[in-house]
Order: C-alpha cells, then structure tokens, then sequence
C-alpha cells in the first residue's frame, strides 16, 4: 500500500489492512509527538523550581504549589472535552487551538509578576495542555487502525517517556545559569514550530457530526473535580482531614460524583464522559491500571524534587538527575510491550 492510499484511508476514517508503519503515518507521528513535547516538558520542568519559584516570591511552598495544583485541575477540566471537539470541530483544528493556548499560557507564566499570577496563567496553559495528550491518542489511532495501533503507541511512548527524563536535568541546568523565566520561555519556540508544522502537514480532517454539548454533565464533573482537588490541597497544607474547610469541598465534590454517575447514565443524549464504557470488563480493568498507574508516577513525580531539595539539600541539577533514571526504565519497559498489544 502507498503512503497516498494510507493517508487517503485515514482522512476517509477507513481502517488499514497493513501492518507496516509507512513514512506517512511516521512522519504523522512525528509531527503530534512534537506538539506533545512542550506539554511534558513543562510538567517535568516545573517540578524541580518550586523551591526556586518559592523563593522568588517570598511565598511558602504549601503557595507554589498551586502552581502545579492549578495546572493539573485546568487540564482535568478539558480533557473530558477533547471526544467532543473532534467530532465537532476536527482534530486538526482543535489541534492547532490547543497548541495555540498552550502557547499564550507559556508566554503569560515567564511574565508573571506574583504568586497568584503565575497560578492565574498556569490555569491557562493546563486549559491548553489539556487536550494535547489525547489529542495525540486519537489523531494517531485514527491513522494507525487497529492492526497499527500497538506499535505506533510504543513507538510514540518511547520518546514520549524520554522526555521526563531530559526534563527535570534540563530544568535543572536552566535553573542554575538563568532565570526561573525560561523554564516557561522554552515553551515558545517549540510551540511556534509545532504550530507551524501541524497547519502544514497535518492532513485536514472535516468534522464528523454536531452532536449537542453535553452542559449539565461538564458543570457537575467539573465542580466535582475542583472540589474535590482543593479539598485534598488543604487537607495537605493543614494536615489535617478532619478539618471542616477539607471535609466540606470534599462532600460537595463526591456528592457532585455521584450526582454526574446519575445523570450520565440517565441521560438521552450522549454524555460527557460515558461511564456505560465500564460495563465491559477489558475496559473497567484497563481504566483501573491506568489509574494505579498514574498515582504511582505523577505522585513522586512532584513530591520527590521537593523531597530531594528541601531535605537532602540537592541543588536542582542534582535533583534532575536523581529523577532521570524513572524515566529511563519506563521507556525500556514500553519498547518491550509495545510489540505484544496487537
């Protein structure tokens, strides 16, 4: 099969019959991978420069760490939307309006001139770093087909975890010889690329259907995950869960759960999240693992640097050295399972 007749299967939304990753779909996922580097750099370079960032504006870190809270809460709150805005507006063009977001939010954080504005403009960039993640998943499953999809993921997923690796040593280089400004600068250059290499190469996708927003079950999720997450954020900061400043948004955000389970498995119309997916056993069990999966690498992802830095008095290189070998076994174990999902 030629490289036109595979892209030409995927702009019609045909499945592939071929095992072989052509230069089209390669050069594809290069082009999303790029865009998706400037998403996984910052998680990883903001990890080892809250001392820093503390320091910078005389605030304690139990502060600057809603620079961190306020980023995953943003990108929490957009990646249930990311199914709807392909099918309503495309992938590329949603592609192309993240990035762009990200973007803004990146040059909006290196001019911050306080705590509470960093936070402000990091709830931008996380509404644009959102999407970009499963905006790659589905761009490149919609290319790869089903026969593909194993491979193509593992190919990604190794770059992809390379990342973390370089990000924390980069961060910590950066931190030692420049300003705390650059570790949202860098963002820019990789992000005007990206943009310009996806308005070009990426192949124009029309919308699939207008199917209606569903608006009840994004304000209820939504207010179940913020509250929920500044419930379990004070309980941090106080120590405390009994506290009745924790106990509070953290009744109202499972009782917001709870709320968005009825609705959604009540309602005529397609669901934000549809949680009818969890009937079929692969999925539930897959969905959990991934869950477990994510406490274990995103929790130490950002108590670690803090752990290496305010206890053992590592200095940020340091830090991100200490850091990189997770990495390193991550991406060994994806280039050895990778091959086996079929």
């Amino acid at each position: 099969m030629t490289d036109r007749e595979t892209r030409q299967q995927y702009l019609a939304g045909a499945p592939t019959t071929t095992d072989r990753l052509d230069s089209a779909l390669l050069r594809l996922a290069g082009i999303v991978l790029f865009g998706a580097m400037a998403a996984l750099l910052d998680t990883t370079l903001i990890s080892v420069a809250l001392e820093q960032l503390s320091r910078a504006f005389g605030v304690p870190v139990s502060t600057v760490q809603w620079v961190s809270t306020a980023y995953l809460l943003a990108m929490a709150l957009v990646i249930p939307l990311t199914g709807w805005c392909v099918d309503r507006f495309g992938a590329k063009a949603t592609w192309l309006c993240t990035l762009a977001l990200f973007l803004a939010g990146s040059a909006l954080c290196a001019v911050a001139w306080s705590a509470a504005s960093l936070i402000a403009f990091r709830v931008v960039q996380g509404l644009g770093a959102g999407m970009i993640l499963p905006l790659t998943q589905v761009i490149l499953a919609q290319a790869a087909g089903s026969r593909r999809f194993g491979r193509v993921m593992a190919l990604v997923a190794i770059p992809g975890n390379l990342v973390p690796i370089v990000g924390p040593v980069l961060g910590g280089l950066m931190l030692n010889a420049l300003p705390w400004r650059w570790i949202f600068l860098i963002n820019v250059p990789v992000c005007v690329l990206a943009l310009v290499l996806a308005w070009w190469k990426l192949p124009a996708d029309p919308p699939q259907s207008r199917p209606p927003l569903d608006v009840l079950g994004l304000a209820v999720l939504s207010t179940a995950v913020v509250a929920m997450l500044y419930g379990l954020s004070k309980a941090y900061a106080e120590s405390n869960f009994a506290a009745l400043d924790v106990l509070v948004p953290l009744a109202i955000g499972l009782t917001s759960l709870v709320v968005f389970g009825m609705h959604a498995l009540r309602t005529s119309k397609t669901p934000i999240i549809d949680l009818r997916l969890f009937r079929h056993r692969s999925f539930s069990a897959s969905a959990a693992l991934m869950f477990l999966c994510g406490a274990a690498l995103y929790g130490p992802m950002f108590l670690l640097p803090l752990y290496y830095q305010q206890v053992r008095g590592f200095d940020a290189l340091a830090t991100g050295l200490t850091l990189a070998p997770q990495g390193v076994g991550t991406a060994l174990a994806l280039a050895i399972v990778g091959p086996l999902v079929r």
